[in-house]
């Protein structure tokens, strides 16, 4: 994953072009990648914001409840794709999170996802609050 835009507004992009490594025996974009793609491009997010440093400090990790993606049209090796992604919402040990995935050449709407990611102490391995510090640094964008 290479180009990445980072900025105040709460949709994060980042564009990239498809490896051949991502293609499976069907000659498209294997499901599973996106998966991997949506936690990069979220990790990517949230440490342009600050929010890696902020998870340390206090003494958290996000990790995954659930993905969902719908599949809408293929995607290619060689071609270049546009994740954009952006918070939902905060709940007090939660928060959602949601993707588009876009052909760069004509915008074309290919996937969407979503994942509700839970904030858990390292030490104890239990969901645990969202610092305001952390909430702070991400703004919410509550969109389709």
């Amino acid at each position: 994953m290479n180009q990445t835009e980072a900025h105040s507004d709460p949709l994060y992009r980042h564009r990239f072009t498809v490896p051949a490594s991502a293609v499976d025996q069907n000659g498209h974009v294997n499901n599973v990648v996106y998966i991997q793609w949506m936690q990069d491009v979220a990790t990517l997010h949230f440490n342009a914001v600050g929010g890696t440093a902020a998870m340390q400090k206090a003494g958290a990790t996000w990790v995954v409840r659930s993905h969902n993606i719908e599949y809408l049209l293929p995607l290619f090796a060689g071609e270049d794709v546009t994740v954009l992604t952006w918070v939902v919402n905060f709940r007090r040990v939660r928060s959602v999170r949601r993707y588009r995935f876009l052909r760069a050449s004509d915008d074309v709407l290919l996937a969407r996802g979503e994942t509700d990611w839970v904030f858990v102490d390292t030490a104890s391995g239990r969901p645990c609050k969202i610092p305001g510090e952390i909430i702070g640094l991400l703004p919410l964008l509550d969109s389709e």
